[in-house]
């Protein structure tokens, strides 16, 4: 993707299933088990670069002691950051050669962080969010463990604002806001609620406080507080919790919209956002991991007792979303890295009719780096084309009465499309980039091109990107950067199609106006005079502010409806066109079918298609609209 998106974040669940002394004698290490965790973390450092936090829960430590520990950073890297600090007195042990350092004991107890359960995040900062406060995993802490609950999670939820009035319906004084906030205050007041039950019924039955506060433990029906807090969730999600005594839990929104993979070994238990990391980090099989399903929470109990539960009634069909597999998870995984290359290669006979089929005078490459796997599918699907082409003449020389040469045979063969790394990304400067204030203003200046390959006023050059969304970077940078090399042509096709809707679901793709697509639809309306619809949509979202969820409709998709999918990528092309470009632009999105075709098991299409998997989705499009009409900057959901 040419442009930054601010977009989901990055969980991983670690339960070790042995003893700290059978880390210490096997891998001659104290904390092996921070180093899975730090390399669990690295590797999706691209689900979130602006926060990162490590929770460590101690099991059976003795009163006096501290039984879990926190630490977060929002700093530059803030991953080497946080293990940084974590190591610091391993390594002052190692230093010394200090044989406490293979005490497992003494470590677990006077060492923080040397634990068996740990919780982590990753985070990217939206809508402006960047302060530590908001960084994950957040804590509610207590003198009784079953009490205590530490959160982190990849979610977004439309409908905070509701949630939040629960909790003053509860009786309770919130003090902030946030979705991540409300959620823990949600989940723990049924942890409470249940922790105060059960104390009841085992106090009506005799037992003491100090013999009561275990039992609690072994009985905390997970399922049962998730169902209840969960009952109004409306967003997709991904949560990781544990409780202060050990047991941990994950629970997936019912739509399947966020990711989340688990995996379990004779040593480990994991949870993940995506599969390549648990692979990496214990040379796992593919299918050895699995895929957490959709309206299920995953319960490990202090004692390592797996189970995986469904805590909705009905669970509705699968929509996870498609930009996962499209740019936001690493290629790595099996599964998107095949996708990827299929996508690529459905947009090969689109671009061959817009080049006339002259390979010849054609130069192919890719937006770095998201596109690279795209791009590859991309080339191997000409070059298919192209073998087929040869054996056309080949079988056309066979037929003639002509003696075939070498020569013959060696202009037919040597055939091939041209494939070269002209864009490039300067990546130092991409780091540099931190902020989302900032990035918006830079963008401009991350890309530049390689000289010298392509034949001015001859070469036609073809650039595959991710998608397009808002199409900034492509008019500022990659256009004008291309339209130095002179041309015959500049074609930016892209895997994704036009992007119409805002996601509300974890992704900053909230703002209609930022779309290039719904920009073209409207400069559209204004040319053929048909701008009264822009009034006429504005109404009938202001209309829906009062009605209930099962009378909520896209109104915004009529936007889009006097037009063809054809008359607004033409419309694109101008807009993206840079003042003064002389160069031809054309551009080919992805059609539905294609992605469709490409993406079965992922149907989460919203961004293209205005189809919300949650009835939240439909009021954000409307308060989307709202704040375009009204010229509010503002999220359209709270």
């Amino acid at each position: 993707m040419s442009e930054f998106i601010a977009h989901e974040c990055g969980i991983v669940l670690l339960r070790l299933l042995k003893p700290l002394e059978y880390y210490i004698e096997k891998y001659n290490c104290a904390y092996h088990g921070l180093d899975m965790l730090y390399l669990l973390m690295e590797k999706q450092h691209n689900r979130g670069q602006d926060g990162a936090g490590v929770v460590s829960v101690k099991l059976d430590v003795n009163p006096g002691y501290k039984y879990l520990d926190r630490i977060r950073s929002n700093v530059d890297s803030p991953i080497i950051d946080i293990f940084q600090k974590i190591y610091r007195p391993l390594r002052t042990l190692e230093s010394n050669n200090s044989p406490l350092l293979y005490d497992g004991k003494y470590l677990k107890q006077d060492i923080p962080f040397i634990s068996e359960l740990y919780l982590g995040h990753l985070r990217y900062g939206t809508y402006g969010k960047y302060q530590i406060e908001y960084v994950h995993p957040h804590l509610r802490q207590s003198n009784w463990r079953t009490r205590t609950l530490a959160l982190a999670g990849n979610f977004n939820l439309t409908n905070s604002k509701q949630l939040f009035q629960d909790l003053i319906n509860y009786g309770q004084h919130p003090i902030e806001t946030s979705d991540t906030v409300t959620v823990l205050e949600k989940l723990g007041y049924y942890l409470d609620e249940m922790n105060n039950d059960l104390y009841e019924k085992y106090k009506a039955e005799g037992y003491t406080k100090a013999e009561i506060s275990p039992m609690i433990a072994d009985n905390l029906d997970i399922a049962s507080i998730v169902r209840k807090a969960t009952l109004n969730f409306d967003g997709g999600y991904v949560m990781a919790g544990v409780l202060g005594h050990g047991d941990s839990f994950v629970f997936r929104d019912p739509r399947g919209i966020r990711p989340a993979y688990y995996y379990m070994n004779d040593e480990f238990f994991v949870v993940t956002s995506e599969r390549p990391p648990i692979q990496t980090a214990f040379n796992a099989k593919t299918d050895d991991i699995k895929e957490m399903p959709a309206g299920h929470v995953l319960i490990l109990k202090k004692n390592a007792e797996l189970s995986i539960v469904p805590y909705i009634e009905h669970i509705p069909d699968k929509k996870s979303c498609s930009f996962e597999h499209i740019y936001f998870s690493r290629g790595t995984d099996r599964d998107i890295y095949k996708e990827r290359k299929m996508l690529g290669a459905m947009l090969a006979e689109p671009i061959l009719q817009a080049i006339d089929n002259d390979i010849e005078n054609t130069v192919f490459t890719y937006i770095p780096n998201t596109s690279t796997v795209a791009f590859l599918g991309l080339y191997a699907e000409i070059e298919k084309w192209l073998d087929s082409q040869k054996k056309e003449k080949i079988l056309n020389l066979i037929n003639t009465d002509k003696n075939i040469t070498d020569k013959d045979l060696r202009d037919i063969l040597n055939s091939h499309a041209r494939a070269d790394t002209l864009v490039v990304k300067d990546l130092k400067h991409r780091t540099f980039i931190t902020k989302e204030s900032k990035r918006n203003g830079l963008a401009s200046h991350v890309y530049d091109v390689t000289y010298g390959v392509v034949r001015p006023n001859i070469d036609r050059v073809v650039a595959i990107d991710d998608s397009i969304v808002r199409g900034t970077t492509l008019q500022k940078s990659i256009i004008t950067m291309l339209n130095r090399l002179e041309p015959k042509e500049i074609i930016i096709a892209s895997t994704a199609p036009q992007i119409r809707y805002p996601d509300c679901y974890g992704i900053d793709m909230a703002k209609l106006e930022e779309f290039i697509a719904f920009q073209a639809a409207i400069a559209l309306l204004k040319e053929r005079h048909q701008d009264k619809l822009i009034k006429y949509v504005y109404d009938k979202c202001k209309e829906q502010d009062s009605l209930p969820d099962d009378k909520l409709e896209n109104y915004v998709s009529l936007i889009y409806k006097p037009f063809t999918d054809d008359e607004i990528t033409r419309k694109i092309e101008e807009l993206v066109t840079p003042l003064g470009n002389k160069t031809k632009l054309t551009i080919i999105f992805q059609s539905l079918e294609g992605l469709h075709k490409v993406l079965v098991d992922n149907k989460g299409d919203w961004y293209f298609t205005g189809d919300f998997p949650t009835i939240g989705g439909y009021r954000v499009i409307n308060n989307a609209f709202i704040n375009y009409y009204e010229g509010k900057d503002q999220r359209a959901y709270f």
